[in-house]
């Protein structure tokens, strides 16, 4: 079956991720692409209620382990149920944090390391992985200025990632830039502490490529039923 276009976003609570990925959601709907919206973790019934368990804070401590679990818990239901679909049908799936936030925030983070959560990746995610994957970078102390400013906006409790403290933030940006260092054809990351619009001009920069792979391959398919058409 015909396969879409699967893009994720990443970055720090507070880079604006966000922001950028509903403002990138608009420019592929403007331009004519079926896209499906998902986050992370959620996206499901399941997922939401496992949501609820990590980010709370009155959940208190999980231990690594079972943090990572949960989250590749949701991950699995998230894949069944809406991204593997959406993929098959052909859609551009665009999604608020994946797999690559697992090894930021547990394998640096929590201090896991990348084998542990790349054992549970192969088994859950397998080959389904993104094709590009845009992390916000920005200075852990700011990022959660604004995390915590939200918050208050808001009248919501801190959850319990923001509550971690600027150690654990500044591991989670050692640990997404290393990624990206090892996966530069398909990680990009761009510079989150820039206008609104010069962000989203930078970001459209790097979908644009895969659309247009994505229109060459439409029409070479296309052809190639014209031609065997023709010779029937």
């Amino acid at each position: 079956m015909k396969r879409g276009l699967f893009i994720t976003f990443e970055g720090i609570d507070g880079a604006g991720k966000s922001t950028q990925l509903h403002r990138a959601v608009q420019y592929l709907r403007k331009y004519g692409h079926r896209v499906l919206v998902t986050r992370e973790p959620g996206g499901t019934r399941t997922g939401e209620r496992i949501r609820d368990i990590l980010l709370a804070s009155k959940t208190g401590k999980l231990v690594p382990l079972a943090e990572l679990a949960l989250m590749y818990a949701a991950r699995a239901q998230l894949l069944e149920e809406v991204i593997r679909p959406a993929l098959e049908r052909g859609e551009v799936v665009v999604s608020d944090r994946y797999n690559t936030a697992s090894f930021a925030y547990q394998g640096y983070g929590r201090g896991l390391g990348t084998r542990t959560v790349r054992a549970f990746d192969r088994i859950i995610c397998g080959t389904t992985q993104p094709d590009l994957t845009i992390i916000l970078d920005l200075d852990p102390e700011l990022a959660l200025d604004r995390a915590r400013g939200r918050d208050r906006r808001r009248r919501s409790p801190h959850g319990r990632f923001e509550a971690q403290g600027l150690e654990f933030h500044q591991r989670v940006r050692a640990g997404y830039l290393a990624i990206a260092r090892s996966a530069t054809g398909r990680i990009k990351v761009v510079r989150a502490q820039q206008p609104i619009e010069e962000l989203q001009r930078e970001i459209r920069a790097l979908i644009d490529p895969l659309l247009g792979q994505r229109a060459r391959k439409s029409q070479r398919e296309n052809r190639d039923k014209l031609r065997i058409a023709t010779a029937g």
